[in-house]
């Protein structure tokens, strides 16, 4: 249970880095490097642009690789959990209880 909490986490955090690196870029090449004129700074425009296609397809990759792992991860019931739920539902199901219809096969009248 651990476990798959703690990569939960991570798919969390991933997903809201992923959002704020979208939300930098410009889908017109401006974004975060809009502002940079410089030519010879050492994070020009071109840099800039790279290390955010390249944070936002490492941060999509690892999204997926944490989900799938998250996907076997999940906790699953043991045996002893599953039979006190059969135990509850077999005890709270009385069968004397239960009314007796009548079947109404058994009672065919003559319509004569």
């Amino acid at each position: 249970m651990g476990l798959y909490i703690f990569v939960m986490v991570l798919i969390i955090v991933a997903s809201v880095l992923q959002v704020l690196i979208v939300l930098v870029q410009n889908s017109k090449g401006g974004g975060l490097a809009a502002g940079l004129t410089g030519t010879g700074q050492a994070m020009g425009i071109r840099k800039t642009a790279d290390f955010l296609e390249k944070a936002t397809w490492t941060l999509a990759v690892s999204i997926l690789v944490l989900t799938l792992f998250a996907a076997a991860a999940i906790p699953t019931e043991t045996k002893e959990a599953r039979s006190r739920i059969q135990t509850q539902i077999n005890q709270a199901v009385n069968t004397d209880a239960l009314p007796v219809l009548p079947n109404p096969n058994s009672q065919n009248p003559d319509p004569k």
